[in-house]
């Protein structure tokens, strides 16, 4: 029942923005932290953004003043604003759940997954 549906991705050119969308359902929304990670080609998974009720969000230095992560918590859903993108940025985009207590952008906690929108960053 548990399901994190990603969506958003595209093709941008270097310095453009895009808006990643994450749906929810199957648990109580307010109970979890949502969190975005990336994989770039050939890279590992990276955590980028966290975001709970409890305690805010929380961002990697590098995309700090460039990335806003949001919720919408009558719609249970979670979006990544990204502003001026990198070609490096390029990768497969996940959200996931973690119980509120743990927002961060490490992996470990993380009890569900969704399946990932791709983001083409090039000119």
């Amino acid at each position: 029942e548990v399901q994190l549906v990603e969506s958003g991705g595209g093709l941008v050119q270097p310095g453009g923005s895009l808006r990643l969308s994450c749906a929810a359902s199957g648990f109580t929304f307010d109970d979890y932290a949502i969190g975005w990670f990336r994989q770039a080609p050939g890279r590992g998974r990276e955590g980028i953004s966290c975001i709970s009720s409890r305690d805010g969000s929380t961002y990697i230095d590098s995309v700090k003043g460039r990335f806003t992560i949001t919720s919408d918590n009558g719609k249970s859903a979670v979006y990544l604003q990204m502003n001026s993108l990198k070609p490096e940025e390029t990768g497969v985009y996940y959200c996931a759940a973690a119980p509120r207590e743990y927002c961060s952008v490490r992996e470990s906690r993380y009890d569900y997954w969704g399946e990932g929108t791709r983001v083409t960053v090039s000119s």
